[in-house]
């Protein structure tokens, strides 16, 4: 039996970050398998459907690195076949009309039952199932009619979703078994919580995929800490390769309560994952993003900074903070200047020629010693006047790219 799987969501919104990590499950469990995982948009309700939502959705997809097989299709495109069926279905008894809809007649005895790939043995009675209305009035299908119809029609073999889902399956799997269709495995996945154990929402910080991509977390990090939301390879593994997920992925390792999401988690990942780029790959990703964002700032100047601050930031969103001055003019709080130390500074670098980073510290060090002033003490003013910030790169990298000229003006200027 050949693995496929299915994502479906509703187009509603930009994609939720939720969301993505049960696409995520669905796709390693398809690629480890040698499988297929199909992306089918979930537009039962006319009103819902943003065609904006719907690109969104395979842009940010395509971002994260999950590629769907076949084309993306549409729940509505299969609106006749599903009439079709709701009309078989009451010619068969299996359903019948109410008020000019068609409702779904659920067994009244015994249980439905299912064996979940995540929460194990389920069932319902089956006199506490109601009869669902299957086709509105006005002909459209409801998504929990419309949902197994297109999974039995796609040949889908396990349906895996989020806990909310739960109530659904046992409605469907009747449904399906009155269609005549071969029942998929069913999985139900953790929901993701805040840190403070509350259904994640925007109190907690960035939702959706779009979000922390133009926050500037890498692709293939997010991947990782998504896949960590609920499943974990063994008690110790935190960082995984894509190829590593794939060949790891199981449901016995997904658990059933709800996951936490770790913003300072994902900082931490995301800052291992920088660190471990290839210098020019991490300036190609910085200098692509800064376009994305709208920054004009000189490439080469770009690239130039780049091994200075991969060892210091954690998203490729925090550089126009930390390496923003080497761009534009900088406003430093004048309470942490010295009127002592600035002057002197801008003398002592008057000299320098060359103007490199370890000429730039032979002089600086030179000076504090006849200031008979620490390091830190007679350095921290002269970074507070260059970058506007205690906390940037090196000094001495920072005014050799910064350059002699704008290096003296604003030491001057103070």
């Amino acid at each position: 039996m050949t693995v496929r799987v299915r994502m479906a969501p509703s187009p509603t919104g930009l994609l939720h970050i939720g969301l993505a990590r049960t696409f995520l499950f669905n796709w390693l469990f398809a690629r480890q398998q040698g499988g297929e995982c199909l992306l089918r948009i979930e537009n039962t309700d006319t009103n819902r459907e943003v065609a904006e939502a719907t690109e969104q959705i395979q842009r940010s997809l395509r971002w994260l690195g999950l590629e769907w097989d076949g084309p993306v299709t549409f729940q509505l495109d299969r609106l006749e076949r599903c009439q079709a069926e709701a009309r078989r279905l009451v010619e068969e008894g299996k359903a019948y009309e109410d008020e000019g809809a068609i409702r779904f007649r659920m067994p009244d005895e015994g249980v439905t039952a299912w064996d979940d790939l995540v929460l194990g043995p389920i069932e319902f009675r089956n006199d506490e199932l109601a009869d669902l209305v299957i086709l509105r009035s006005d002909g459209r299908p409801l998504y929990n009619f419309a949902s197994p119809v297109e999974d039995w029609l796609d040949g889908i073999t396990h349906v895996v979703r989020g806990t909310d889902h739960v109530s659904n399956t046992p409605s469907q799997i009747n449904i399906l078994r009155a269609l005549g269709s071969e029942i998929p495995r069913y999985g139900h996945v953790p929901m993701i919580n805040g840190a403070d154990g509350r259904k994640l929402s925007k109190r907690h910080g960035a939702l959706s995929a779009e979000e922390f991509k133009r926050a500037g977390y890498l692709r293939e990090a997010l991947m990782n800490f998504l896949a960590l939301l609920g499943w974990s390879y063994d008690d110790k593994t935190t960082i995984m390769s894509e190829q590593e997920l794939i060949e790891r992925f199981s449901f016995e390792r997904v658990q059933g309560s709800p996951a936490v999401f770790d913003y300072q988690k994902l900082d931490w990942m995301n800052g291992v994952y920088i660190r471990a780029l290839p210098t020019q790959d991490f300036a190609d990703r910085l200098v692509s993003y800064l376009r994305e964002q709208g920054y004009d700032w000189d490439e080469e100047l770009i690239r130039r900074s780049a091994p200075l601050v991969q060892e210091k930031i954690s998203t490729l969103g925090a550089y126009p903070q930390f390496a923003g001055f080497l761009f534009q003019e900088v406003e430093p709080d004048a309470e942490l200047l010295d009127g002592e130390v600035l002057p002197r500074a801008a003398d002592a670098l008057e000299h320098v020629e060359p103007f490199t980073a370890d000429r730039i510290e032979q002089a600086l060090r030179g000076l504090a010693e006849e200031l008979e002033l620490s390091p830190r003490k007679a350095f921290q003013p002269i970074r507070v006047a260059v970058t506007g910030s205690k906390i940037s790169p090196g000094l001495f990298e920072s005014l050799e790219l910064l350059g002699k000229e704008r290096s003296l003006a604003r030491i001057r200027s103070r």
